[in-house]
């Protein structure tokens, strides 16, 4: 993998990261189309870096909602910031898990090619499908036409973290996913779109911890695809996500992610094709 690559992938992993087009799968498609031969844990590490990056400019972008979150949360206090951290920390459990218990399965599955992430991008299209239609039904609002929607309860960030952890499959999309099951349990989308962003922070950190154990051991993608092309991707994936939040947030406000499931079952019908 070369420099110019490295600035593509980066570029194409902070803008998937927040659409909910998925940014693993886009990785792997990138990778195929340009000719990057990187599978398994390589492919994986590699895309651990450009999400770490991600996880930064939800940070930097969310800022202003996040410090407060941290000064509740480390002081002890009582309130609203606190529980909410704890949902977070409740949503990452299933990932957790997943990440424990079926690591070597998922690295196989990031080498398997391009046709589960054709197949997962359908599965994201029809998931995005689903809740647009259901958030819309006549039974979901008020007499005056409101929809119905209710604050991030426990029981819906548990739900919200189960489908984070299926999303793990390159192809299915973690926002979309999240998001889309945040709306079908009818979740307020002010504060759904900025939960989903918050939610992968613990896992993706985590995650980046073990690398970094195995960059320091010798045994990490730092050692066979080079610092620089990782510090490239890493700067582009950063830069191009704290734009594409904003305008993410602002998205699933408006309401518009069904153009997503409609580009979603192209590509992945493409993927099968290709």
């Amino acid at each position: 993998m070369d420099s110019i690559d490295a600035l593509i992938l980066g570029i194409v992993q902070g803008l998937a990261e927040y659409l909910p087009i998925s940014s693993s799968g886009h990785l792997a498609i990138c990778r195929d189309i340009l000719g990057i031969n990187i599978e398994g844990a390589e492919a994986l590490e590699f895309d651990i870096a450009l999400h770490v990056a991600t996880v930064l400019s939800t940070i930097v972008v969310l800022w202003r909602e996040f410090v407060p979150l941290c000064r509740s949360f480390f002081t002890a206090k009582n309130d609203d910031n606190t529980r909410y951290v704890l949902k977070l920390l409740l949503s990452a459990v299933p990932v957790a898990i997943v990440g424990f218990c079926f690591k070597d399965d998922v690295e196989r599955i990031f080498g398997s090619g391009l046709t589960i992430v054709g197949i997962c991008l359908i599965v994201t299209a029809g998931l995005l499908t689903f809740a647009y239609f259901y958030n819309h039904r006549p039974d979901n609002y008020t007499p005056d036409h409101r929809l119905r929607e209710h604050d991030i309860r426990w029981s819906d960030a548990l739900v919200i973290g189960c489908a984070q952890a299926v999303a793990v499959l390159p192809g299915l999309s973690r926002s979309g996913s999240t998001i889309a099951t945040g709306l079908i349990l009818g979740d307020r989308r002010d504060r759904l779109a900025q939960f989903s962003f918050f939610m992968v922070i613990i896992p993706i950190l985590g995650e980046a911890l073990l690398s970094v154990k195995d960059w320091l051991s010798g045994e990490g993608v730092t050692g066979t695809i080079g610092m620089m092309p990782v510090a490239i991707g890493f700067i582009a994936s950063f830069v191009v996500g704290c734009l594409a939040c904003k305008w993410m947030i602002a998205l699933v406000k408006k309401g518009k992610l069904v153009w997503f499931a409609v580009y979603c079952a192209l590509v992945g019908i493409l993927c099968l094709v290709w």
